[in-house]
């Protein structure tokens, strides 16, 4: 029940591709023998689908990353300037917050909404704070420490009307949320495809709205322009410098086929009512505290609590050698989540869930709280 980390439970048609690539891929883009090609074409197909899958217009404006964290950092650093002003919230990942913070040391102003007790902010505080120089909103589509739902077609259309760039980290929520960027007025998607796109670790991407020009991270190999002392401008190139990790593209490639066999709303719905059962079995049990808005159930597969006064980390590591059951303590790189919530001394443990995880796990779970709580 450590879902929100990394999807532990991958798709066999996932694994399969992964050790089929492994014997059989080359170097996209290094050659024109079968081996080459066989991962050009699987990697282009891949975009393909992330195009269609996420309502793109170009699948060129797809690019792929190890990680949420390295797109989230091609995107602010890539885009944002010296006096220039930007808009996040409390409820943001590190991988959001730090190079915001880097941004702000070289002359970017920073203002990050204020989060209300259960984790959710105010809309009207996000369009108040727009200034003259403000180019950008950057926020998640959901928390990953509360599980709130960000309407993220609401803040597009805010950031749309202002002529703001809107940049998404869509790390709890692709895979499992549909996400239309164009509808959405998305500038820049951040993923990860190790959660609920239920892909490999070690391969993301992002989506760039077509007309966008972004720096790239990084410069080097392309396998085109050899001669050229620039790295291409031309994308996905662009953002795409060096090797890419063409057995994980082959895995998401895989993940995001089973995605469409099974549904979407499918696995959300799976997911929600796993939540639900859990929140509903535990909520009531004395010295149990749950964090987050819970007045709809339209959300991430998320419940995070504490039990008592008693630290995180230890009510977490009894979880797993009393009960055999994974969850995630502590701090969970949301640091103004916690200052929110009042929890950043004790911490906070998560429960978050799978389609795969089954009503019996979940009674498990719940007992494993009510004992634990009564201990």
């Amino acid at each position: 029940m450590d879902n929100a980390a990394t999807t532990m439970h991958k798709p066999q048609a996932v694994i399969d591709a992964v050790a089929a690539a492994m014997g059989s891929m080359g170097n996209a883009g290094r050659g024109a023998n079968e081996a080459s090609l066989s991962a050009s074409r699987v990697i282009y197909d891949t975009r393909d689908k992330l195009c269609r899958f996420f309502g793109g217009e170009n699948p060129r404006q797809f690019v792929f990353t190890n990680n949420s964290t390295e797109s989230l950092n091609i995107a602010i650093k890539g885009l944002l300037n010296p006096g220039d002003h930007v808009i996040t919230t409390m409820l943001e990942h590190n991988s959001v917050l730090r190079p915001l913070y880097e941004m702000e040391k070289k002359g970017v102003k920073l203002t990050i909404i204020k989060s209300n007790e259960k984790g959710t902010f105010d809309l009207k505080d996000m369009e108040e704070a727009i200034l003259p120089e403000t180019r950008m909103i950057i926020c998640t589509n959901g928390s990953n420490l509360t599980g709130n739902y960000i309407d993220i077609e609401k803040v597009g259309e805010m950031a749309h009307a202002h002529g703001l760039l809107f940049v998404v980290d869509a790390s709890q929520t692709a895979g499992v949320f549909p996400i239309d960027v164009q509808k959405m007025h998305v500038d820049v998607l951040c993923f990860t495809g190790h959660k609920g796109l239920l892909g490999p670790q070690g391969i993301g991407g992002m989506y760039v709205r077509e007309g966008l020009s972004v720096r790239p991270l990084k410069s080097g190999g392309s396998g085109v322009k050899t001669y050229s002392k620039n790295h291409p401008i031309e994308m996905p190139t662009a953002l795409e410098a060096g090797t890419l990790n063409g057995h994980g593209i082959a895995g998401l490639n895989a993940a995001v086929d089973y995605i469409n066999e099974i549904g979407i709303d499918t696995i959300r719905q799976k997911e929600q009512c796993c939540m639900q059962r859990f929140y509903e079995g535990v909520k009531d049990i004395p010295g149990v505290k749950i964090y987050g808005d819970f007045t709809s159930f339209n959300r991430c597969a998320i419940v995070t609590l504490n039990i008592g006064d008693y630290d995180s980390s230890e009510v977490s590591d009894e979880l797993l050698t009393e009960y055999g059951i994974s969850t995630r303590p502590g701090g969970h790189c949301a640091p103004l989540m916690h200052e929110a919530l009042g929890t950043v001394e004790q911490g906070a443990v998560r429960f978050s869930f799978s389609h795969y995880n089954t009503d019996e796990e979940v009674d498990t779970a719940i007992e494993a709280v009510r004992q634990l709580a009564q201990d």
